[in-house]
């Protein structure tokens, strides 16, 4: 896995982030099991990373929804508008 950057990972598409999402969460739990067995994890930067990519990922996705939001609002304004001026 390597360190995804933003703008990486706003080039990707939805389902690739969904994919990708996926596998940095069970990446994660493994680390985390590893840990809760009582072992030491291969590399303990790892989890930090995991869990920041993560984070990018879903606030990328937020960001999207959030865009797509407000678009929708804006054309139901631009709807109502239209029906007050007729």
């Amino acid at each position: 896995m390597s360190i995804f950057r933003i703008d990486e990972i706003r080039k990707m598409s939805g389902k690739e982030r969904r994919e990708e999402l996926e596998s940095l969460e069970t990446d994660l739990m493994r680390e985390r099991g590893v840990i809760a067995t009582g072992g030491a994890p291969d590399n303990p930067g790892r989890i930090r990373e995991v869990k920041r990519a993560i984070a990018r990922i879903k606030t990328v996705e937020r960001e999207e929804a959030r865009e797509q939001e407000e678009a929708a609002a804006r054309t139901a304004a631009a709807g109502r508008e239209n029906e007050r001026v007729k």
